[in-house]
């Protein structure tokens, strides 16, 4: 059963990839991710439904691990959109107090769950047969008022904190990103020392736009919470270049009947070429 809840994961997690590249509005994004993400928890609420776990060790591990990653994501696009709707207007002091703030909660929710933080993280098991088996709930193990109103059917005393956890790592992350995207934007508003060369970009526009969602398809800005949007803007900005729509051209590139990643292919194709080369050195 946890291979049909796995496919239908590995489906949410490509539609919610889509969704962070087709769309900049942080608050937009996190209504489409969700109105998805409940459809995908009610398809495999109705699998467990339907069918019965083969053992005691399967149902630990689908209410441990596999249905925790479903809400997980609930939880964190439900946050961030209670985040940045009561966001405040204001400078860049009043955006930092108020990010701050907000990990200062998630920093009390570990304060509050240490104990079952200690014992997921550290990988324990000898309660996952209470902790993660339906109906086998401990009351003595401070329960939360939540389970007693759940559906016991579809869950345990303890899936929905492994949840918790994993959406407060996401959330941390976003926060994070935020007070260093302010930090940046604080930093470029002062004077800072430029480089001694001009960099512009010489390559063809529709090239860098495939570098672009490359490297946003990868995450290697700000732990991967930074919109394709900014990316872009930041790109035109350095190289002085317009890219104009380049959405569009995206949809060229991904329409193309052969070879799609065309510039991708070229820099590995070159690099090898560089590397396989004894007398070029650096």
């Amino acid at each position: 059963m946890n291979n049909k809840a796995l496919i239908h994961l590995t489906k949410l997690n490509e539609q919610l990839s889509f969704i962070d590249l087709e769309i900049d509005n942080q608050i937009e994004k996190c209504e489409s991710a969700i109105d998805i993400i409940l459809k995908s928890i009610d398809v495999v609420k109705k699998i467990i439904s339907k069918n019965s776990f083969k053992s005691d060790l399967e149902e630990v591990l689908f209410f441990k691990e596999t249905k925790p990653q479903f809400t997980s994501k609930l939880i964190y696009y439900n946050m961030i959109y209670k985040i940045e709707m009561k966001r405040p207007n204001g400078g860049n002091r009043i955006l930092k107090k108020y990010y701050h703030n907000e990990l200062l909660k998630l920093k009390s929710f570990f304060d509050n769950e240490l104990e079952f933080y200690q014992y997921y993280r550290s990988g324990s098991t000898y309660l996952d047969y209470k902790y993660f088996q339906r109906g086998k709930f401990d009351i003595k193990l401070a329960l939360d008022s939540y389970y007693f109103e759940a559906d016991t059917t579809f869950s345990t005393s303890h899936d929905f904190k492994v949840a918790r956890i994993l959406a407060n790592d996401l959330i941390q992350l976003y926060l994070e990103s935020q007070l260093v995207m302010i930090e940046n934007k604080d930093n470029g508003e002062k004077s800072q020392r430029k480089p001694n060369i001009k960099l512009m970009w010489t390559g063809s526009k529709v090239a860098l736009t495939e570098l672009l969602y490359a490297l946003h398809s990868e995450g290697v800005f700000n732990n991967g919470a930074v919109d394709l949007k900014n990316i872009a803007e930041y790109f035109e900005q350095v190289f002085e270049i317009d890219l104009g729509q380049y959405r569009r051209t995206f949809l060229e590139i991904r329409a193309r009947k052969s070879d799609r990643t065309k510039f991708i292919n070229s820099l590995n194709e070159t690099l090898l070429k560089r590397m396989d080369n004894a007398d070029d050195i650096v």
